[in-house]
């Protein structure tokens, strides 16, 4: 009798340590709440009260981040000091190659000549420098810190594994992943896609998935939010038709998903873990005498009793929170800041966006010619073609294509792109260019499609 009121509480307490921590999860990361007239999710909310809660000293704070990065990679780099890289934590964020050194020192002398406005104009000017220092990195500052706190309990408690062991069916076939990736994007496309893409660097390190899966994943799920989307379509003066437009949005997506996976550079990624071992190729089995439905909740149980504590949990928070602050916000400085400078004072986007008008004039886009401009720009930004667009182009059946575009191209080096670069994700700024050359060819025909239909 003892031994079965034993397995009972054994029982209670698995259920009780998968199902609390993972519906906080849910609630927190992927709940639609109504903020207004938009929709967004829960940590969202907590982000935006933490940005403003900061923004008396959000910048000095981020300024002396991305500084203390540079300052401690460069001695670690140097010297070696082994008082400091006997601490995991000091070895992990700052011994780096000479590559990603050079990269958050570049990152750290943008910062301070925009931070002091001393600067040359192409530098700290409010559509470059500035740009990210004022109006990105607050954000994503916030966002890494609460996200990389909070992210454990989506991660540890088994929700993710009955999320994917019942999703593999579908996501396996259609897109060549596991099926715990559909939680990157949900998180991804109620809340932020710097979410979905922290999501997928922890995976990724902690053996989840392959390098292949995460470039999958971290360059096609991690979408841009809802929110995002209404801010898109507004600047091209198109609000009315914002369903048509996400409809599209969604559909584009949909068909990039399933293409783009399938072609060079991210067909020849490795089918290995992130340290270089393989996976068992029969993991995703459903054991013979099981239904698939009893098998997830086994597997799921499994994962929640041997679940970290309180302690670990907020341990890992603390490590995720750290990883994405002090690793990536130089990164976006220096990446971000650069791509902005290519775009804005040189005309090589221009340039080569032109081989895209015959495209666009095969596919009967009216002024074609001027849309073909922004088409590159994306690269650097997802908001500037919708900018360019509302400035120089009448048609709105136009303006509906590049704001549409601009969304589904997902990779733009001020953000999602410098977030990936600066992740362990396997994938390159050249592979990078190339998946967004891909989504732009593959999704720009569904678009054309439907904006000659919808609007």
């Amino acid at each position: 009798m003892s031994n079965l009121n034993a397995t009972n509480r054994i029982d209670m307490r698995t259920l009780f340590t998968f199902f609390v921590p993972s519906l906080i999860g849910v609630f927190l990361f992927m709940t639609p709440v109504p903020i207004g007239e938009a929709m967004t999710i829960p940590i969202a909310v907590m982000a935006k009260a933490v940005q403003q809660w900061i923004a008396p000293f959000a910048l000095g704070l981020i300024t002396s981040i991305v500084c203390i990065t540079g300052i401690l990679s460069l001695v670690i780099k140097l010297f070696k000091p082994q008082p400091l890289l006997k601490y995991f934590i000091i070895k992990h964020l700052f011994d780096v190659s000479w590559l990603w050194l050079s990269v958050r020192l570049l990152g750290m002398v943008f910062i301070i000549l925009t931070y002091t406005k001393q600067g040359p104009e192409m530098i700290i000017s409010s559509n470059t420098g500035a740009l990210v220092l004022n109006d990105l990195l607050p954000v994503l500052f916030s966002v890494f810190v609460l996200a990389g706190l909070l992210l454990p309990l989506l991660l540890n408690f088994g929700l993710l594994e009955l999320v994917g062991t019942l999703l593999t069916k579908v996501m396996r076939p259609l897109f060549g992943v596991p099926g715990r990736s559909a939680v990157n994007c949900v998180a991804s496309w109620l809340g932020d896609g710097s979410v979905g893409i922290l999501m997928t660097a922890r995976q990724y390190e902690d053996k989840h998935y392959t390098q292949r899966e995460a470039a999958i994943i971290g360059t096609t799920f991690s979408a841009v939010s809802i929110t995002f989307c209404l801010v898109v379509i507004g600047q091209v003066k198109l609000e009315h038709l914002f369903a048509p437009f996400y409809l599209t949005v969604c559909l584009a997506g949909l068909v990039a998903a399933l293409i783009v996976p399938r072609l060079p550079p991210l067909r020849f990624k490795k089918d290995l873990y992130f340290d270089g071992s393989e996976p068992d190729k029969d993991a995703e089995l459903v054991p013979e005498g099981k239904t698939l439905i009893s098998h997830s909740l086994d597997v799921a149980f499994a994962k929640a009793r041997t679940a970290p504590g309180f302690v670990g949990t907020i341990k890992e928070g603390l490590h995720n929170a750290f990883d994405m602050v002090f690793a990536v916000l130089p990164v976006v400085m220096a990446v971000g800041t650069f791509a902005l400078i290519i775009a804005e004072y040189t005309p090589i986007f221009e340039y080569m966006g032109k081989p895209f008008v015959p495209f666009l004039e095969l596919l009967q886009v009216p002024e074609a010619e001027a849309a073909a401009q922004t088409i590159m720009v994306g690269f650097a930004d997802m908001f500037i073609p919708s900018i360019l667009a509302a400035g120089s182009i009448e048609s709105d059946v136009t303006r509906f294509i590049i704001a549409a575009m601009s969304v589904t191209q997902l990779i733009y080096m001020s953000e999602v792109g410098a977030l990936l670069l600066g992740s362990k994700i396997p994938v390159n700024i050249i592979e990078l260019f190339f998946i967004f050359i891909l989504r732009t060819l593959v999704t720009l025909p569904v678009i054309v499609l439907m904006a000659h239909w919808l609007v």
